[in-house]
């Protein structure tokens, strides 16, 4: 019997014009639509990797009190997964993450292999960029949101190859978000 290795998922928020978040940083515009059961995502994955900065602003991100309770749900559920975080400048592991500073991928090979779940490759953009183009990711989960910034941090940057990809699902939200999820096209 074949043991399946888990699946590293791409997923995240994408304006139509392609940017992941504004020219400050923002994600205001981001759509938390409770039709898209993201909850139900991540009872499907048990690991997150993090580049550096993103942890930095998400890893241990704490909702205000004003927040709603679908929000702090969220936020608790992020909380119990195994987090990774690759960094060349920071080493070190503490109770809520382990740092990955060398051999990235056979240490993403060894987690891939591990028993478990799917892994969320969170972010940010220069580790997505990485993972692209070193053949990690397994399925892109984009979730394109019904706006146009005109400037901003681009989802994909300094992509050097063609990589085709095949449409597996498409979901349409009323908030007007459109979920695609797109795996390798092995052609």
């Amino acid at each position: 019997m074949q043991v399946m290795s888990r699946r590293v998922i791409l997923d995240l928020a994408v304006t139509l014009d392609g940017f992941i978040e504004g020219k400050n940083g923002e994600v205001d515009w981001c759509i938390m639509d409770p039709d898209m059961e993201f909850n139900h995502f991540l009872s499907q994955i048990d690991t997150i990797f993090y580049g550096r900065k993103s942890y930095d602003l998400w890893g241990q991100f704490t909702p205000e009190n004003e927040s709603t309770d679908a929000e702090k749900e969220f936020w608790d559920l992020v909380h119990t997964k195994e987090k990774y975080v690759f960094s060349r400048t920071k080493n070190e592991t503490d109770h809520k993450a382990t740092y990955i500073n060398n051999n990235m991928v056979e240490e993403v090979i060894k987690l891939k292999n591990k028993p478990g779940k799917d892994i969320w490759l969170y972010g940010g953009a220069n580790l997505m960029t990485t993972f692209i183009h070193l053949g990690l990711v397994d399925e892109f989960r984009l979730s394109i949101h019904p706006v146009i910034l005109g400037e901003g941090k681009p989802l994909f940057m300094d992509m050097k190859q063609r990589i085709n990809l095949k449409t597996v699902d498409t979901r349409t939200f009323a908030s007007g978000v459109v979920q695609v999820i797109y795996h390798l096209d092995e052609k």
